[in-house]
């Protein structure tokens, strides 16, 4: 959703999700990008992000971590 090619790395015994560019503290990654694109982003999130331990640590491609189950409930453009 945010450019093709995008990837996020989850590390279960860790309760790590390095996000990249796909999700930010309360915010997500730009879709207005060459091959951007809303629904994907949205669909990814949602599908397989927001399915992770609720209590992970994400670290986000810019600014501050954020822990996962936050983010599903609090991140104003996609919420679980």
């Amino acid at each position: 959703g945010h450019t093709p090619g995008s990837m996020s790395f989850w590390f279960p015994e860790a309760k790590l999700l390095i996000a990249g560019d796909t999700l930010f503290r309360r915010g997500i990654g730009r879709t207005d990008l060459w091959g951007g694109d809303y629904p994907t982003i949205e669909r990814s999130i949602k599908q397989r992000l927001y399915t992770l331990d609720e209590d992970a640590t994400v670290v986000t491609g810019h600014g501050p971590d954020t822990r996962l189950g936050d983010e599903m409930r609090e991140n104003p453009y996609i919420r679980a």
